[in-house]
């Protein structure tokens, strides 16, 4: 087993500690951070992802993994950001005005960061708005939308209506998520995206950034 094998063995395993450990040894040694972050990390957390999807592993393995890569990266960033190594890109992420529930975001945000993505989690119960105003002062290209209420699922719609108002809807790809939502209402609100799963939210997000 290889450096990158462990990283993702002990990640896949939720061992942050060890992460922690094998990331700064692999340091030590020379390896290259972006390589420990797309080789060991990444890697790790996308084969978490996929057993998730295959209902392998539930929320909490996931959740501990998260914790796991999470650990590494907090060891990595100040290498990465010496290096220059930017995220392939900026996500706002929240769940809509009304809504207060947030485990559903959470987990697809820490799946989001595992793809190499920086996360603007603006939380829960969010005015649309603050949205707008949060992908106009970062520069993000996606937009992420939780909503677990069909009471709250418009809220969504308000979002991507306030992007356009705001004329900078085609600047943002939109993907939505939660329990009452379909591929059915994504279409008829005008999202970009909807999937199922966490796991399947990362790979499209990543997919907008490749």
């Amino acid at each position: 087993m290889n450096v990158f094998e462990s990283i993702a063995d002990s990640l896949e395993r939720g061992r942050a500690k060890e992460v922690s450990a094998k990331v700064t040894e692999a340091l030590d040694n020379g390896v290259s951070p972006e390589q420990i972050l797309n080789e060991g990390l990444v890697v790790g957390m996308n084969v978490i992802g996929e057993q998730f999807k295959n209902n392998e592993v539930f929320v909490p393995e996931v959740l501990v993994a998260a914790r796991a890569m999470n650990a590494g990266l907090k060891i990595l960033k100040p290498y990465l950001q010496k290096e220059g190594v930017e995220p392939v890109g900026k996500a706002v992420i929240c769940t809509v005005k009304g809504d207060m529930h947030d485990i559903g975001k959470n987990l697809v945000k820490m799946m989001i960061e595992g793809q190499g993505i920086e996360c603007i989690d603006l939380g829960v119960d969010v005015d649309p708005q603050r949205i707008v105003d949060a992908v106009k002062e970062s520069g993000a290209k996606l937009v992420c939308l939780s909503a677990l209420l069909t009471t709250t699922m418009y809220g969504q719609k308000d979002v991507i209506d306030a992007l356009k108002a705001a004329g900078i809807r085609d600047q943002v790809k939109v993907m939505v998520g939660g329990a009452p939502v379909t591929q059915a209402f994504a279409d008829e609100i005008g999202a970009d995206c909807y999937t199922l799963d966490a796991a399947s939210a990362a790979k499209a997000a990543r997919a907008y950034f490749d």
